[in-house]
């Protein structure tokens, strides 16, 4: 089957001009074009558009989305990886959903509040699973031990401390400076050292956790959204310094 743009757009939201533009960028080729002129799309060009979709919700720009696009060929992995990435969110925003909800029906009772009703599925436990996947039980409950041992204020100061990172990092990527340069060097070292902090990073988590922030589009978005390139600048420095240093 194929569709016309004007179909393809009306059906997900969005318009005709902003398809001819990922054309024009080569996110999204049209099947084929009539003899009129008109852009016609197949079932394939169907599911690389939900792709696309899927990852501008995700905070991605589109140089980004054609990166993830030209390292995910296999279209079924891909859609696999969206659709955990997808059906973690639902989880997490239904428990916020019946959090806001029992905090309104407590309010309204005057019924006495819990601070775990309260702040369910906001906290880092919606990681358990992931993480207890990519390095082991005792990892990630070393951390969650860690992070609850921890008071607001300190919480705050060390999430400040990463987030300066990133956007020093997303400066020199800007700066175009390179990933082995003394400058980058030290801002690598800066991300071992609040890594160490939970953890004692070997040589191969410290690459292996450069090239997640490069193909997960969760982290990806949130280093490169002080500056495109930023996490592929980060994953390079990391890999420099721990070939360098462990």
């Amino acid at each position: 089957m194929e569709w016309s743009i004007q179909e393809v757009a009306r059906k997900a939201g969005t318009t005709s001009r902003t398809l001819r533009h990922y054309g024009e960028l080569g996110l999204l080729e049209p099947s084929r074009i009539g003899a009129n002129g008109y852009r016609y799309y197949d079932e394939a060009a169907l599911v690389r558009l939900q792709r696309i979709l899927l990852l501008r919700e995700l905070g991605l720009s589109l140089p980004a989305i054609a990166e993830v696009l030209e390292g995910q060929r296999d279209t079924s992995a891909a859609l696999r990886t969206h659709l955990a990435l997808l059906q973690q969110e639902r989880e997490r925003i239904g428990r916020q959903i019946e959090a806001v909800r029992t905090t309104l029906h407590k309010t309204e009772r005057g019924e006495r509040l819990m601070a775990e009703e309260v702040f369910d599925g906001f906290d880092h436990t919606r990681y358990e699973a992931e993480v207890t996947e990519r390095w082991g039980r005792d990892a990630y409950e070393r951390g969650d031990r860690w992070w609850r041992s921890l008071g607001e204020a300190e919480k705050k100061e060390f999430m400040e401390t990463q987030a300066a990172i990133a956007r020093d990092f997303g400066a020199a990527a800007a700066a175009g400076l390179a990933a082995d340069g003394e400058e980058v060097q030290a801002l690598a070292l800066r991300q071992y050292e609040w890594l160490s902090v939970t953890t004692a990073p070997t040589k191969e988590y410290l690459i292996g956790l450069g090239q997640m922030y490069v193909d997960d589009p969760r982290f990806t978005k949130n280093y490169d959204k002080h500056g495109e390139g930023t996490a592929v600048l980060v994953r390079d420095a990391l890999t420099v310094w721990a070939e360098r240093n462990l």
